[in-house]
């Protein structure tokens, strides 16, 4: 690569298959971060005031997309080509923990950095890889804003919650979510009273949620992508039934798509999020970067590719600070990397990695689906609507 050429970073996300739509939302963001990068604009974010990379002549960066499919083992592949064939200095990707995994691996071994902004599973810093880096919180930290929640509706609310139930299927972002879910549960001192796994996608999950509900659970943790998001809602209200508190780890529960297909019938559901469009009231540059977005692609940001936007910012400034196009350069840097709050559109004090690669300074939310919008719940520091609990009965909606 001479030079003056643009610096190629792969990028393995699904653009074909069931999740193509989430796919296409994270290529619009990381588009966006781009000419953010290579253009000047007047935002206080990462190399936004300056022109491609100024410590490497100015250069530009240029994102090469692999379509993952959403599949594992293709995902492994994208990457192997795109290290070998497409010559990338980095990679980043790729929204399922699943095949993050797989193509994360491919990274290690041939020694070259891979950001990943959005997949949360915790196992994914826990491998001892010297190359990995996640940008978003994991597992551990977005559950326990779930039982930070649970704590006050029973200490300030006076809500008796004990019962739980979880529906989950079962990759690793399924599992390994309800196994945080377990423990803390046992911590609360609540009762685990039903669990449901299956092996996605599915065209029915009404069996699984009528046993659920004669559990009598009073919360029903759930973990879907976009299709079985929307067979959940259609399958509650099929039954008749929604719990006191339907609580989702994002997924298929924070995009577009997902409101679009269910309608009002998505309201009261309270889902983790790392960001919301509702923070641009505490935070300015938020409503900024969104209406950015938006003159372009005519469409808000979402949960989802915010954190792919933020992700990008954070792999090209360490590319910058590398001075270089050497993978371990740039390993260094993104070790190196101390970016504040105040300097991104999260809800995050900054960027600061930790030995396994993990972000220590990342942070989320609560949001809550009131009027067919995501509404920041918790903390209450940042809130901007109250809390509905329980959520009322499908007959009084």
């Amino acid at each position: 690569m001479g030079e003056g050429k643009e610096i190629k970073i792969g990028a393995i996300y699904p653009f074909t298959g069931s999740l193509a739509t989430v796919g296409e939302d994270i290529r619009q963001a990381i588009d966006l971060a781009v000419e953010i990068v290579n253009n000047r604009y007047d935002l206080p974010l990462p190399l936004a005031r300056t022109i491609g990379l100024p410590l490497l002549g100015n250069r530009k960066i240029k994102v090469i997309y692999g379509d993952s499919q959403g599949i594992p083992a293709i995902g492994r592949e994208e990457a192997e080509r795109l290290i070998e064939q497409e010559k990338v200095v980095a990679l980043i990707g790729s929204y399922q923990s699943s095949v993050t995994l797989q193509a994360s691996a491919i990274a290690e071994a041939k020694k070259v950095p891979f950001v990943t902004p959005e997949a949360s599973a915790p196992s994914l810093t826990e491998r001892d890889f010297q190359y990995f880096f996640r940008t978003a919180p994991n597992d551990h930290l977005y559950t326990n804003l779930f039982f930070e929640l649970f704590h006050f509706l029973r200490r300030y609310r006076g809500r008796d919650i004990n019962n739980f139930a979880i529906l989950t299927e079962d990759s690793i972002f399924g599992l390994e979510a309800a196994a945080i879910e377990k423990s803390l549960i046992r911590r609360f001192s609540g009762e685990l009273v039903e669990l449901e796994m299956y092996t996605p996608t599915v065209t029915s999950l009404l069996d699984e949620l009528a046993r659920i509900r004669n559990s009598n659970a009073q919360v029903v943790f759930g973990q879907q992508f976009l299709s079985d998001a929307i067979q959940v809602v259609q399958d509650l209200k099929t039954l008749n039934w929604f719990p006191e508190g339907l609580v989702v780890q994002n997924a298929g529960y924070t995009i577009p798509d997902f409101l679009e297909a269910v309608g009002e019938d998505g309201n009261y559901i309270i889902s983790r999020v790392a960001w919301a469009l509702g923070l641009g009231r505490v935070k300015p540059i938020v409503t900024e970067v969104n209406e950015l977005y938006r003159s372009k692609y005519n469409e808000d940001m979402n949960e989802t590719n915010t954190r792919s936007f933020t992700g990008l910012l954070v792999l090209a400034d360490a590319i910058n600070r590398a001075a270089s196009i050497n993978r371990d350069e740039i390993r260094r840097a993104l070790r190196q990397t101390n970016i504040p709050g105040q300097r991104l559109i999260m809800p995050w004090q900054g960027v600061r990695f930790d030995s396994t690669g993990q972000n220590t300074l990342a942070g989320a939310l609560l949001a809550q689906i009131i009027n067919q919008e995501y509404k920041i719940i918790w903390p209450l520091s940042v809130a901007e609507a109250k809390i509905v609990w329980p959520a009322p009965s499908w007959d009084e909606r």
